[in-house]
Formats: structure tokens, C-alpha cells, sequence
């Protein structure tokens, strides 16, 4: 099963103390192990550099960077194409952040049906499934 990673997944493994920093884990564990097929997008990747940026913490910016994509060597470009399927997903449903229409969209125009993200936004796009993600 090929898996689209949100950025919340690395960043709650390399978060404090957190109910979802076990669940992360576990997750990223079977992507490390080959039994799921992780892949992330461009973006994820930025999403990580700039709240650690933020936090003024670069240096964990480039740990959490670095083992991520590590573990998920499959990072998809982010095109034209999905920036403009990403405005159609974010006319769509209304619910959902721009962040969140454009792995939508990237996940969409890939093919790929799953997400692991604590994210329940994802819930209601059609098209995308979300991964329940348990220890």
C-alpha cells in the first residue's frame, strides 16, 4: 500500500511527550521496514523546515528533515497541475486549508488513495483515504 505522509507525522515523532507521538512512530516504523510505501510531496518537506524555523530550532529542522526523508525517498514534486486541482479541491470543500487541498491535489493527480495524517480535514475529500493510525 502506497501512503502520501503528512509533515505531522515526522513532527509528533520528534515532538514532546504526545497521545500521537506513539502512533507516529508506529507508522513510520512499517514505512522504515518496507511493509508501507511512504512518499510526501515538496511541500511537506517545506511545511517541516518552516515550523522549525519558528521555533527558531534549525537545527532539529535539519534532524527531522534529514531522517524523514531517509525513511520516505519518494517526494513528489508540487506542479501547475496541482496547484490548479488544488484550487478546484479547495472550491470543493470549504472545510479544508490551502495546505491541505494541495496534498489533496498532489495525492490525487499521483494516485494515490491514502494519507497518514492526524489531520481529520482529510476525512470528507472523495478520493482520499485517511490511514488510522494506532500503536
Amino acid at each position: 500500500m502506497r501512503v502520501f505522509i503528512d509533515s505531522n507525522i515526522p513532527m509528533y515523532v520528534a515532538g514532546r511527550e504526545h497521545p500521537n507521538r506513539g502512533p507516529a512512530r508506529a507508522f513510520l516504523a512499517r514505512v522504515r521496514n518496507g511493509e508501507v510505501e511512504g512518499c510526501t510531496s515538496a511541500k511537506v518537506l517545506q511545511e517541516i523546515l518552516y515550523r522549525y524555523a519558528a521555533l527558531q530550532r534549525r537545527d532539529l529542522a535539519r534532524e527531522v528533515y534529514d531522517i524523514f526523508v531517509e525513511i520516505c525517498p519518494v517526494v513528489f514534486d508540487v506542479t501547475l497541475a496541482d496547484a490548479d486541482r488544488a484550487l478546484h479541491v479547495l472550491s470543493e470543500f470549504e472545510h479544508l486549508s490551502p495546505r491541505q487541498a494541495v496534498h489533496a491535489a498532489v495525492m490525487l493527480n499521483q494516485g494515490v488513495d491514502w494519507i497518514a495524517s492526524f489531520d481529520s480535514g482529510f476525512d470528507r475529500v472523495r478520493g482520499v483515504r485517511r490511514v488510522e493510525l494506532t500503536v
